[in-house]
Order: structure tokens, then C-alpha cells, then sequence
């Protein structure tokens, strides 16, 4: 049990790293108050997130894994690309929710294909995840 929850968890912490890191990117793009606002109240929501999963990884033992220099600079070049001709506050805010659905189809899966028992814990940290992306897709969707 202990190898697939660190697994199941592993995959959760990913899945909020690579959210805060997107964020982080495409930050420095938004020029758009409303957007800029509803933005950083999701890095808010990622970070007080990650510092309790890290919490819970910390009691249980597991070594966490941040996400590698590669995948940060290819995020980093896709998020560049996609905004250097177009920067409009909507633009942006479609490529955070196209983002933002790919969390939730990878969360859900992970939630749905697990094949064996993880504790109450780590269930409740990707349904509180998963929460979290659903509630963050729909106020994106007010800055189209």
C-alpha cells in the first residue's frame, strides 16, 4: 500500500506543482487587472495547497519530487510562444483554462484508474485538488 500511495500522492503534488509553475510563467503576461487579481488568488489556492500536501509527505516519509528543469522550460517556451502575438486578457485566459482541464482529465483519471488502496489522506488531497481546478475553470471563464 505504501509504494501506491507515495505513487497516487506523487502524481497529485505533480499535477499542483505544474499548476503553480504555469502560473508563475504566464504572470508576467497579464496585463489585465481582473485577470491579474483572479490569477494570483489561484497561485494562492496552489501554494496553500502544495504546503499542506508537502506537510502530510513530510509526516509520511515520502521524499517529494519537484518537477524537472526540462519540463519547467518547456512550459515556460510553450506559455512565451502562445502569447507573444496575442496577449489579450481572454487569449490568456483560455490557454489558463485549456490548462486547467488538462489538471482536472489527469487528476480524474488518477482518481479513477487507481488500482489499489491509498489512505483516506491522500484521497481527500486529490478530491480537494480536483475541487479546487473545477472551482478555478469556472471563473476563468467569466475573463473570455
Amino acid at each position: 500500500m505504501e509504494n501506491c500511495n507515495l505513487d497516487f500522492i506523487g502524481e497529485v503534488y505533480r499535477g499542483a506543482s505544474i499548476a503553480l509553475q504555469s502560473i508563475s510563467d504566464v504572470m508576467p503576461e497579464i496585463e489585465n487587472d481582473a485577470l491579474r487579481n483572479e490569477i494570483h488568488d489561484q497561485y494562492q489556492g496552489y501554494e496553500s495547497f502544495i504546503s499542506d500536501l508537502t506537510s502530510y509527505m513530510r509526516e509520511k516519509g515520502y521524499e517529494i519530487k519537484d518537477i524537472g528543469a526540462m519540463k519547467k522550460a518547456m512550459m515556460w517556451s510553450a506559455i512565451k510562444m502562445n502569447t507573444a502575438f496575442d496577449s489579450t486578457h481572454s487569449h490568456i485566459a483560455e490557454i489558463m483554462i485549456k490548462g486547467t482541464v488538462m489538471g482536472i482529465t489527469e487528476l480524474t483519471k488518477i482518481i479513477n484508474e487507481t488500482e489499489c488502496l491509498t489512505d483516506d489522506k491522500a484521497m481527500e488531497f486529490a478530491k480537494r485538488l480536483l475541487a479546487m481546478e473545477e472551482d478555478f475553470e469556472e471563473r476563468l471563464k467569466k475573463h473570455l
